[in-house]
Formats: C-alpha cells, sequence, structure tokens
C-alpha cells in the first residue's frame, strides 16, 4: 500500500573501518535509511538484495578495493543504474580518473566534512529521481503511441521506422542529439488522436466520403486535447506539437490551421516528411508499397508544396541511413 511505503531514500554504507561506518551513520540516519556493508563481497550482495538508491564507497578495503566493487555492480543489470560516490583519503587525479572510469559519479575525500556529505547525497538522489519522472512520462507517452496503433490500419513497425527517421532528418537539419532524441520518442504521438475518431470511418475499407475525411480531419486537435496541460515537460510539448502539426504543409494548404513555411514548427515539418515517406514505402492492405525512387521523385515534387524543400534535401541526403532503418525494423509478413 502506498501509505506504507517508507519515503526515505536508502543508501548503502560501504567502509572497513567500523568508526568511518559510524560517523556516517550519526550524520546520515535521521534522514536516511541506512544498510552498511564491512568489505566488497557483503556490498555487492547487500546492493543486489536491499536495492538502495545510492552507495557511499569506500576505496581501499582489503580484498575488493571499491574500483573493484564499483565495476562489478556496474555490470550486473540489477545494480547498474544505482549511483556510487567515493568516500576516500586519495586525492591523485590518476585515483579520481580511475574512479569516474569505474563507474562512480563523485568523490567525497577523508576526512568528511558533514557539509559536503549531505549536500552530496542530496544532489545525486534529486538526479536518480529526476531520471525516474522522466522515465515515467517517456513510457506514458510510448503507451499512448501504441494505443493509437489499435485504431489504425497502420502497424507498430511504421511508428518506428518513422519515428528513427524524424530522429535522423532532426540531425541533419542541425538540432541537438538531446533534441533529437526528444523528437524520436514524441514522434510516436503524431496519430494519436486518431482515439478519437470512430470506427466506422477509421476503418472503412474504401474511400472517404467528403463528411467522413473532415471528421478524419480533426485528429490532429484531437491528438493535442489528450495531450493537455503539458507544464513545463519539454517531451509532451514536442509530442502535442507533432501531434497538432503534422497534417500542415509547407504551402499553407494542410490542417488543421493551415500553417505555412516556417509558421510549422520544426517538430511537425520534419515528422511530415517522415511518416509520409514510410506511409508510401509500406505495404497496405490497400496498395502495394512504392519503390524508393519513386517516393523520392514524389518527395521532390513536393518540395515547396506539402514539405519543406530544405527538409526534403536534407532527407534524400541521408537516405542511406533510412534505409537501414527501414531493414531493421520490417513489418512482418
Amino acid at each position: 500500500m502506498l501509505e506504507q511505503e517508507s519515503t526515505k531514500a536508502t543508501l548503502l554504507l560501504v567502509d572497513d573501518e567500523p568508526v568511518n561506518l559510524r560517523v556516517l551513520k550519526q550524520l546520515l540516519a535521521s534522514d536516511y535509511q541506512l544498510v552498511f556493508a564491512k568489505n566488497g563481497d557483503e556490498a555487492i550482495k547487500l546492493a543486489t538484495t536491499s536495492r538502495p538508491n545510492l552507495i557511499l564507497l569506500d576505496v581501499m578495503m582489503p580484498g575488493l578495493t571499491g574500483f573493484e566493487v564499483c565495476r562489478l555492480l556496474k555490470e550486473k543489470e540489477q545494480t547498474k543504474s544505482i549511483p556510487i560516490i567515493f568516500v576516500t583519503a586519495l586525492s591523485d587525479e590518476v585515483d579520481e580518473t580511475e574512479g569516474f572510469d569505474a563507474g562512480a559519479v563523485d568523490y567525497i575525500t577523508k576526512p568528511i566534512s558533514p557539509a559536503v556529505v549531505k549536500a552530496r547525497v542530496r544532489t545525486h538522489l534529486n538526479l536518480v529521481r529526476s531520471d525516474a519522472l522522466l522515465e515515467s512520462r517517456l513510457q506514458v507517452v510510448q503507451r499512448l503511441g501504441r494505443a493509437a496503433e489499435y485504431k489504425d490500419n497502420e502497424t507498430g513497425m511504421h511508428v518506428m521506422r518513422m519515428s528513427h527517421y524524424a530522429k535522423e532528418l532532426a540531425l541533419a537539419y542541425g538540432l541537438s542529439e538531446a533534441q533529437a532524441e526528444i523528437l524520436l520518442h514524441a514522434a510516436p504521438m503524431h496519430d494519436l488522436g486518431k482515439i478519437g475518431i470512430a470506427d466506422s470511418i477509421m476503418l472503412k475499407p474504401g474511400k472517404l466520403t467528403d463528411e467522413e475525411f473532415a471528421t478524419m480531419k480533426q485528429h490532429p486537435e484531437i491528438g493535442a486535447e489528450i495531450i493537455g496541460d503539458c507544464g513545463d515537460s519539454v517531451l509532451l510539448n514536442v509530442a502535442k506539437s507533432v501531434s497538432l502539426t503534422h497534417h500542415e504543409k509547407w504551402d499553407g494548404s494542410g490542417y488543421p490551421n493551415g500553417l505555412m513555411g516556417e509558421e510549422i514548427p520544426i517538430e511537425g515539418r520534419i515528422c511530415a516528411i517522415a511518416d509520409v515517406f514510410d506511409a508510401l514505402t509500406s505495404k497496405r492492405p490497400y496498395k502495394d508499397a512504392w519503390s524508393i525512387q519513386r517516393a523520392v521523385d514524389f518527395l521532390n515534387e513536393q518540395k515547396g508544396k506539402h514539405f519543406d524543400p530544405a527538409l526534403v534535401e536534407l532527407m534524400v541526403s541521408i537516405l542511406p541511413k533510412i534505409l537501414e532503418i527501414k531493414a531493421n525494423f520490417r513489418d512482418e509478413d
């Protein structure tokens, strides 16, 4: 039950000197749950069984050194994500380099400063919580993207391919690795709004009537409404923008808002090309897959009409990467 779960983080303290463990206990016991180990073997066992939120690890111990313990913990699936701070009298730059190479996130030198220990522990626990929150948001986004697939004739591999195309195109455009990674995770939300379109329209085997198509054209706004107020979440804000703008066209003839040129956010312009290219080159119940050359010719024909001309040129220039992604995420027969 939630009300029974402790809100205190668990720290594993590892040192072969009992006096050092007592000092750390006096310093940290009021704020955290503490687990103690006096050597490397104990530390590895306790890290695996108690799954602490953070480890304070001595370096110079009999048997396994702190460096060796750190490397072993980083190799284990259950413990590799636990942040490790070395608490040591070593201060040589070579020693620090070896510690960071082993996977530690920080160093605290002995004799310890109580203020420094508390600050470093608090900082790294906050980073862990931030990472966990980002991961949970990412999982929600991915699951919503999958939910949209159940309302469509398209496959999950389409979503994977177009998302990776979008990332590569973002990098070619000059966005940072972090920005491109956000777009990779936001792009699966592009058709989220199809959840709100009736099955009689979504699954209709023939051509839609003008009235049915007008209803279908509401899905970008429905998707944006589902995502809602995103606050300061960059990921959700980009996902909302992608949902709302991936059917806008460079010449202003798209929907829902008839945006033109660079009025269309870059994420919408990128996803428009990625989405259409994969749709054209993929087999569907209602059509055969186009050849790569035919799809490229179509992109070039639509430069300055449907698509951003500069992005079309970049898409063609990275075609080998695009085709590699296409091969890696094939549809099942």
